[in-house]
Formats: C-alpha cells, structure tokens, sequence
C-alpha cells in the first residue's frame, strides 16, 4: 500500500530569507567547467553502472 505524501511545510522568517537568498544566487560557471562537471558526472555513472545491478 503507498503512504500519503505530507504536506511541503511553509518557510517562515531565517529560514524563509536564507532559501531566498540562496534561489538569487546563480552559479556562473564557463564553458569549459560545465563540459568538465558533465564528463565527471557521466564517469560517475559509468563507475556506477559497474557495481548497480536492477531487478526489474
């Protein structure tokens, strides 16, 4: 049987103005970082590939 899923809570005060805060401040990242965290994250999931194995 599935759970019912819980409400998303309301942020209210600190926590409400630091989530704001964080949600203004964008990453600026070159071109060359963006190609370098894509070929990191897709040897991460090769790496990763070699170890998972699903049963469907």
């Amino acid at each position: 049987m599935a759970r019912p899923i819980a409400e998303t809570p309301i942020l209210t005060g600190d926590d409400a103005a630091r989530f704001e805060e964080r949600m203004r401040q964008v990453e600026s990242l070159s071109k060359e970082q963006r190609a370098d965290n894509s070929r990191r994250l897709k040897e991460a999931v090769r790496e990763a590939k070699k170890v998972i194995t699903v049963c469907i």
